[in-house]
């Protein structure tokens, strides 16, 4: 016979198994009791979660100190490369740096590398302010193709009948994340020429410039004794990229629980864009946080007009991480830069928000469609996000 009893000790939930043995037919034995102390699934559930939890806080602090490091590479390799890139093809004028920076954030599937190499270039003057603000911004176009590459992976798991629902987010993405960053290079980059920002930019402080220094020197000069000068960028890149797949890996998995396909808060745009700006500060990255739609989209959960302005939230606050490494680089026009970026592409998301919500969804939805109808269509798309960058670059 068993009996179950729980009880607590020192702030631990515990529970007994209590054990009657009575007398067995043929076999008389004497009646003992015995309990067996067993702790609670419930303390070990908590303890696990505190350990997952401590685990990610480790990993946290070793990509952020990782990122600095590849910064401090960086700008000492942006330096080097200084002569090599100055009026060439990539870098002859604010045109060709926005291709530029649209192409490389296609090609490493990120944008945020990218843009933190725009401001090591300029630190390094091998761009000026001007071109480091285009080719940010090239680097926020090219980052949502990630976004179409994974819809499309997944839109072919998913067998023929589901590949449109991930393929349209996919294309939403990249068409919203134009609609907004194209017309802010009109009000960011006046801001920016004009010194206008400069009343609204904060400056590093002395104190953390000489932390970063203490931190960062010891991984710098083991990095140059090995690395060639020329090579020192693609060395910093490379260490950012492992940055970043580590704050990648410290995000928890996306889960559809929770998620009720009739809550009308999902249709309420202003909760939806604060949701897109938490998901992408918390995760440092757009690609992650628009990435999470493709499977939500695909599975019915979320509508891709609902997802409008979350896409627009993360899209701001993807610049959060980008405002980082522009004050740890420590260079004055580096964060002016970003802050001109985040103005204008705040002022164009808000005023479509707030006055051209309806219209701008419902025109994004049909040129959506209109996209997928026809394979030729989709293709020239997709060859059309290559060679207009490629334009930029070669023909200005």
């Amino acid at each position: 016979k068993r009996a179950h009893r729980m009880f607590t000790q020192n702030g631990l939930a515990f529970s007994t198994t209590e054990v009657r043995i009575v007398e067995i037919v043929g076999n008389p034995v004497r009646e003992e009791n015995v309990s067996v102390i067993e702790q609670s699934p419930t303390v070990t559930a908590t303890r696990m979660r505190g350990s997952v939890v401590t685990a990610r806080l480790g990993t946290a602090v070793m990509a952020l100190w990782i990122f600095v490091c590849a910064l401090a590479v960086m700008k000492t390799g942006a330096r080097e490369l200084a002569p090599t890139l100055e009026g060439s093809v990539f870098t002859d004028t604010a045109v060709s740096t926005l291709g530029f920076g649209w192409l490389s954030a296609m090609l490493v599937m990120s944008g945020s590398p990218i843009a933190a190499s725009a401001l090591t270039l300029l630190d390094g003057d091998a761009l000026t302010t001007p071109q480091a603000f285009t080719m940010l911004t090239g680097s926020r176009l090219g980052a949502a193709f990630v976004v179409l590459t994974v819809a499309v992976i997944y839109a072919f798991r998913g067998g023929v009948n589901g590949r449109k629902a991930p393929l349209s987010i996919g294309i939403f993405s990249l068409v919203l994340t134009a609609i907004v960053y194209v017309p802010a290079l009109a009000i960011g980059l006046p801001l920016l020429t004009s010194d206008a920002v400069a009343p609204v930019t904060p400056a590093t402080p002395v104190t953390m410039v000489d932390f970063i220094e203490r931190i960062t020197d010891p991984v710098l000069n083991a990095t140059t004794s090995i690395v060639p000068g020329s090579m020192l960028f693609l060395a910093g890149l490379a260490m950012l990229l492992l940055a970043l797949k580590l704050f990648d890996r410290i995000v928890p998995e996306t889960s559809s629980v929770g998620l009720d396909e009739h809550g009308d808060w999902r249709s309420r745009k202003w909760i939806m864009f604060g949701l897109g700006s938490l998901v992408a500060l918390i995760t440092m990255s757009v690609a992650v946080a628009l990435t999470v739609l493709v499977p939500l989209v695909a599975k019915g959960y979320l509508r891709r007009r609902q997802a409008l302005p979350y896409i627009m939230g993360a899209n701001i606050m993807t610049l959060g991480d980008t405002l980082m490494a522009a004050l740890l680089i420590g260079n004055p026009d580096a964060p002016k830069v970003v802050v001109a970026e985040l103005l204008g592409v705040s002022a164009i998301t808000l005023l479509l928000l707030a006055f051209a919500y309806q219209p701008l969804t419902e025109a994004t939805v049909r040129l959506t469609d209109w996209m997928l109808v026809s394979k030729v269509r989709l293709g020239g798309f997709v060859a059309a996000l290559f060679c207009v960058p490629l334009t930029l670059v070669l023909a200005f």
